[in-house]
């Protein structure tokens, strides 16, 4: 059964491409070499691509109320810590002029609780309740301006290569706080809470490259890498590098999948003590775009 539904899945994907390619042989309009942003140089021209990262290791420190801890999740805990992600990437052009927008955000959230007898007198029908709740959110919102600077054929065939290059900022948002609670079950005892960290908000420059190459009509080779910081607002560097393919099933939608790697490395302080974020990240990006 299971080999069934892979040979169902195989062709089906086979026959995507092979259509793929088919219809870009036959109505050259919608093939790669006639979407270049230059051929339309009056047009606007849209993409809409959200996406989903998934780290395969998430590596670092995380500091909070001057206590740092180290991090270690594989992908599997990331997914349990998972309370919300939305991702999306935005972009308009108009001949060799862009606009890209980046929206980013994810909530990870554990919550711990155990219930123990008094250390001094375990006999005692008495429970202590520790909850013990660790919030983290992560988000930006990037706007970049894109211009592209170079466009061609490889040999005069139909292999298509461009280089855009941009700058703009970015906007973050970080939020780190831990929570705890101490109840003891004695008639109308009150629950001791605690509360440490906080959010920052900054914002930093931002600049970034993006090439591809195009394979065929259908699959694009493509790269790109944004950095950003340079020490403002607390943010030592933060980028990203992506590496993958673009695969133009349909006339005006694509799927795409590659490798990402991101680092942020941000130091803050509030009024609890040093607030910082020193993480790095790596693993699968999967994507969707359309285009109109």
């Amino acid at each position: 059964m299971a080999a069934n539904k892979a040979a169902v899945i195989f062709n089906g994907l086979a026959a995507l491409l092979i259509g793929c390619v088919a219809e870009a042989q036959t109505t050259p309009e919608h093939n790669f070499a006639n979407t270049a942003v230059v051929s339309q140089p009056d047009v606007w021209r849209f993409v809409a691509t959200p996406y989903i990262f998934l780290p395969l290791r998430t590596e670092g420190q995380a500091t909070v109320a001057d206590t740092t801890v180290d991090v270690d999740l594989n992908l599997k805990k990331t997914l349990e810590l998972l309370n919300t992600a939305f991702s999306v990437r935005l972009e308009a052009w108009k001949g060799r002029f862009g606009l890209v927008s980046d929206l980013y955000y994810v909530h990870l959230n554990l919550n711990e609780g155990t219930t123990v007898a008094p250390p001094r007198n375990p006999q005692l029908d008495i429970n202590i309740d520790i909850d013990v709740n660790v919030d983290v959110h992560q988000g930006w919102i990037a706007a970049f301006g894109v211009y592209r600077v170079l466009q061609g054929h490889f040999n005069e065939s139909d292999r298509r290569y461009f280089w855009d290059i941009g700058a703009g900022v970015r906007w973050n948002r970080l939020r780190q706080e831990v929570k705890a609670r101490v109840g003891i079950d004695i008639g109308r005892m009150p629950e001791v809470q605690n509360r440490l960290g906080g959010r920052k908000s900054w914002w930093e420059p931002t600049i970034g490259t993006r090439v591809g190459f195009a394979l065929n009509d259908c699959l694009t080779l493509g790269a790109r890498t944004e950095i950003g910081g340079f020490g403002a607002g607390g943010d030592d560097l933060q980028w990203n590098v992506l590496a993958g393919l673009d695969w133009r099933a349909w006339k005006t939608t694509s799927l795409r999948l590659g490798y990402q790697y991101y680092s942020i490395d941000y130091s803050g302080r509030l009024s609890d003590g040093r607030f910082a974020y020193d993480i790095t990240e790596h693993g699968p990006y999967l994507a969707v775009t359309w285009r109109w």
